[in-house]
């Protein structure tokens, strides 16, 4: 496949991008980081993959009444991206602040794919959005995540054990095997889209200093200045 990073986004500001499976700890690094961030002077702004106003609606009725086909899954995923991107990536980001951004396009990318969609169809559809500076790729085996998800006690939803994909009638049984196809997903793209690999099976600790230490190089000559809110 021809599969190729985007093209730099070319504003004054920081895009850093936290990517994983759900359950690897991506969250906690990325709320860490920012707060650790704004603490130094940094302007920050901080945001989630969550679905905006526009089509959050529309999805949850989707989902409710099982009507989402993967194509339609994606596309629906792409609009609610781009709006997120028009309205809370791209303003700080060209103010120059560090957007420190939990989930990006890569999601789009890991889960469209184990869902069968074309890969390259979908990087066309994301072609809007720019490379960030960082990608830090939180790696996980499989197995903690579902040890992790369970110890919780949050219930495991439908779409995201990919039960819609009739892998298994048991729902721990399909969200290992689909979770098993983004994660094989995320190993694919890892290269190609220079991920930065962390270790999420160490302390809390030990991977917040390593995210430190990769960020510092981009932070020299960058300026500080009043912190933006999140986004949530």
């Amino acid at each position: 496949m021809g599969e190729t990073p985007s093209p730099a986004h070319g504003f004054p500001g920081r895009l850093l991008v936290f990517e994983g499976l759900d359950g690897s700890g991506k969250s906690t690094q990325a709320s860490l980081l920012g707060k650790w961030l704004s603490a130094q002077g940094y302007r920050v702004f901080a945001t989630e993959w969550n679905s905006s106003e526009l089509v959050s609606s529309v999805i949850r009725r989707g989902k409710k009444k099982g009507l989402l086909t993967p194509t339609t899954f994606s596309l629906l995923h792409a609009t609610d991206f781009a709006d997120r991107f028009e309205r809370r990536i791209l303003p700080p980001l060209r103010a120059g602040y560090l957007v420190v951004c939990d989930r990006y396009a890569y999601t789009a990318f890991v889960r469209d794919a184990a869902r069968g969609c074309d890969p390259d169809w979908v990087r066309t559809i994301y072609s809007f959005a720019p490379r960030p500076d960082l990608i830090f790729y939180f790696r996980v085996s499989v197995g903690t995540t579902l040890k992790r998800k369970l110890a919780s006690r949050q219930k495991i939803n439908y779409y995201e054990a990919g039960m819609d994909l009739g892998l298994a009638d048991d729902v721990e049984e399909s969200y290992e095997k689909f979770q098993t196809r983004l994660k094989r997903e995320y190993e694919r793209i890892a290269t190609t889209d220079r991920f930065t690999l962390i270790d999420s099976s160490r302390s809390v600790e030990q991977i917040q200093a390593e995210l430190r230490a990769h960020i510092r190089p981009i932070l020299e000559n960058f300026p500080t200045g009043a912190a933006l809110t999140h986004d949530g």
